[in-house]
């Protein structure tokens, strides 16, 4: 544990992002089915039988995964890192038969874009072949009538998860005029009174009906997606200053509206009851941070925005101090906890598979046990990483 004002150095947060890879590569890693050159995370810790199997498919979980291997080789790149990456590109690819475009779900597809489209960083790693497939499958997918990406193949309900992400692929990817199309539309219609971005819209017959609940990963992709737009726009400053507008608004939303007064992301509406957000609930603080990190760093070096990219800043690290603060440790190796303002729970298995019923009813669910909240730990643990390496 930490004490003093100075806080630790850069060497200390690499080294807690390295242990956290090694928590998930211990507990999490495995091969698909037992075939050679695979490589996949198990969605729980301890699994079940059937989890190990990877029985039910995680995909844009896996997506994260990747991701989250993308970040540790671009901080300290090693040829066994590369090799985890290449073996769970091929897994993923395998497990989803084949194709990777094949799933309904827009927001998923998006995800996996983003992480092989990172992949493609590094001179040493292969392109990935399907990419480009999967791009355009995407693309493809966009509404006539709206313009942008339904949750899902035969929905009509239109929200940031596709479209948050989506944007930022175009944006990356030279389509920035679509990407601004998306992102502009996500501001007409979603964007609630308290500066934040609501969910989704579904189009009924007697008119649109937006949601009104706020996930914080909905924030982090709007971040993202406006960081790269503005980026693109360097040599149109008035355009540019539109969306530089929307990243300083939205930094100081989320300080005042999805974190604590000391600044550690906390939005209950992410999670349960109490909070502490499992399954897919579980990934949505560290998409924020990875995104307020990208902010922090790259946005234009401009005396107006120093104090958006502090505040970012701030976010990020408040919430690394508390995540370590509050992790177990099992064999020197972190768990963190699934609220970050709260100790991490020893997460079991106990009522996850055959049980009687008592026992099933006894054993609450931990929420440390699902891969999604130790991915957001180490996800904000490489974004604290990256900003201390400056």
């Amino acid at each position: 544990m930490n004490s003093g004002n100075a806080g630790p150095v850069p060497e200390t947060w690499a080294h807690r992002a390295d242990l956290a890879e090694m928590a998930i590569q211990d507990r999490h890693a495995s091969r698909l089915w037992g075939l050679p050159r695979t490589n996949l995370a198990v969605t729980a810790w301890p699994p079940t039988a059937r989890e190990k199997t990877f029985a039910t498919w995680h995909y844009w979980w896996q997506a994260h995964y990747l991701d989250c291997l993308i970040d540790a080789e671009q901080r300290r790149s090693t040829k066994a890192r590369r090799a985890v990456i290449v073996r769970t590109m091929r897994a993923i690819r395998i497990r989803n038969r084949g194709n990777v475009s094949k799933n309904r779900y827009y927001d998923d597809k998006a995800w996996l874009a983003l992480a092989l489209n990172r992949v493609t960083d590094s001179e040493q790693v292969s392109r990935p072949k399907q990419l480009v497939d999967l791009e355009f499958n995407i693309l493809a997918g966009l509404d006539s009538l709206t313009g942008v990406l339904p949750w899902r193949t035969d929905e009509n309900f239109f929200n940031v998860p596709a479209n948050g992400p989506a944007a930022i692929m175009m944006a990356r990817t030279g389509r920035v005029d679509k990407a601004r199309e998306v992102l502009d539309w996500i501001f007409t219609n979603l964007h609630a009174d308290s500066g934040l971005i609501q969910d989704g819209i579904r189009l009924l017959v007697d008119g649109p009906r937006p949601t009104s609940i706020t996930y914080t990963y909905n924030q982090g992709t709007v971040l993202g997606a406006a960081l790269e737009i503005a980026l693109a726009l360097e040599d149109q400053p008035e355009a540019q200053m539109e969306y530089i507008a929307q990243i300083r608004a939205l930094v100081q939303a989320i300080g005042m509206h999805s974190a604590t007064p000391a600044g550690v992301i906390d939005n209950p509406a992410d999670g349960g009851p109490d909070g502490a957000a499992a399954g897919d609930g579980g990934l949505f603080k560290g998409i924020l941070a990875r995104y307020l990190a990208d902010v922090a760093l790259r946005l234009p070096d401009d005396p107006a925005n120093a104090a958006t990219a502090k505040a970012a800043e701030r976010l990020v690290m408040a919430s690394a101090e508390a995540l370590w603060s509050n992790r177990l440790e099992v064999d020197g190796l972190p768990i963190f906890p699934a609220r970050w303002t709260r100790g991490a729970r020893l997460p079991h298995n106990y009522g996850m598979g055959p049980a009687s019923i008592s026992e099933a009813v006894s054993a609450p669910r931990i929420a440390e046990r699902d891969l999604s909240v130790q991915l957001s730990g180490w996800m904000l643990l490489e974004a604290a990483a990256k900003l201390t390496a400056r």
